[in-house]
């Protein structure tokens, strides 16, 4: 890894008796899109007003650039922030709010021209400058926030879910408009949402945070196909989530029958918590699967039936899939041993890690 622009070395974060960030530790590299996801109240948001400087550690350190910035005021970070609200002034005009920021700073009328015409060039709001901000829509709105934000030509953008306030189509637009003036500045975004469609789509590395807590960091990938406890599946998109026990490394029983698959380094005989994905389930005859299911409903989600059974135990099972079924017949229900995970119920990625950890050493012993 590069040396990180941001470090969060066990930061904790206290509203008075209220503990909202608990020994919070992570690095972020420069040029990435990051993400923050979680559920209101997780504490993503105060992370970003940490790093922004508009609120102070309780205990822990940050670090800008291998340098604690914990007592540096807001203005002095190379950082800006595009907040949900976009905070534009509405009796001024597009250029006026673009250049508030330069004049602050004051810049010659001459340099904050140039660097409000290339603000708004990179994000396509050309010939807009006179444009008044009461009429403009919202994603307009949104793009004049940014240009705001990438004038003063900051280090890293933070984003507090910009794209809340945007109908469906134009928030999936700007989805990608945002990626790619990321990817093509090379700035780093720190961008926080509840939403995990978009965290998924949008970034190049995730934190999953629960209750003050990372739960889990990775790539979209690694984090939708490998949550690390019951919280972070069912938050990441939808979930098969059953009881069983651990029997061995890679066998895993449910329902007193046994399956092969990909995990180890649990102990023997250890409650676990087993995932499947709706994807990874094929509908089968009843005779064909490892698990009889009836058929309680079906959707049609456009490019897949989402189907809901259940099996003889109660248990719910989403399976998404082009194969039409028929609600209250009996079907099987067929996954590969890849597409079983296996979770401690309610174990963080710390603890993961150090199991792991354990696991590896013991077994090169």
């Amino acid at each position: 890894m590069k040396q990180p622009i941001i470090k969060f070395e066990s930061i904790s974060k206290n509203f008075n008796n209220t503990q909202v960030l608990n020994d919070v530790s992570f690095e972020i590299e420069e040029g990435k899109f990051y993400t923050l996801l979680g559920p209101s109240g997780c504490g993503k948001t105060t992370i970003l007003k940490l790093i922004a400087g508009f609120e102070t550690a309780s205990n822990g350190n940050i670090l800008f650039n291998n340098k604690i910035i914990n007592k540096v005021p807001a203005n002095n970070r190379k950082v800006n922030t595009v907040f949900q609200d976009y905070a534009l002034f509405p009796h001024l005009n597009v250029y006026d709010n673009v250049a508030f920021g330069l004049k602050i700073k004051k810049l010659n009328k001459k340099d904050i021209q140039i660097k409000v015409k290339e603000a708004l060039k990179l994000v396509k709001l050309e010939g807009y400058e006179q444009r008044k901000i009461t009429e403009m829509s919202g994603g307009q709105k949104q793009r004049v926030a940014i240009a705001r934000a990438l004038a003063n030509e900051p280090e890293i953008i933070l984003l507090d879910e910009p794209l809340s306030a945007l109908d469906l189509k134009l928030r999936t637009e700007m989805q990608y408009e945002l990626r790619e003036l990321q990817q093509r500045l090379g700035i780093t975004f720190i961008f926080v949402t509840h939403d995990q469609e978009e965290a998924l789509a949008m970034s190049d590395y995730i934190f999953v945070m629960k209750d003050g807590k990372i739960q889990q960091s990775g790539t979209p990938v690694d984090i939708y196909d490998e949550p690390v406890n019951k919280f972070v599946a069912d938050f990441i998109g939808e979930s098969n989530i059953v009881s069983g026990v651990m029997k061995r490394d890679y066998e895993v029983e449910m329902y007193g029958i046994s399956y092969e698959c990909v995990d180890a380094g649990f102990n023997n005989d250890a409650k676990v918590d087993v995932v499947i994905r709706p994807e990874d389930i094929s509908i089968k005859s009843e005779s064909e699967g490892r698990i009889s299911a009836v058929v309680d409903s079906q959707l049609f989600r456009g490019v897949h039936y989402e189907i809901c059974c259940y099996d003889a135990q109660g248990n719910e099972w989403i399976i998404q899939t082009t194969k039409k079924a028929t609600i209250g017949e009996t079907v099987g229900l067929d996954f590969d041993s890849e597409a079983i995970h296996i979770m401690l119920p309610g174990e963080t990625e710390e603890e993961f890690d150090r199991r792991i950890e354990s696991y590896e050493d013991d077994d090169n012993a």
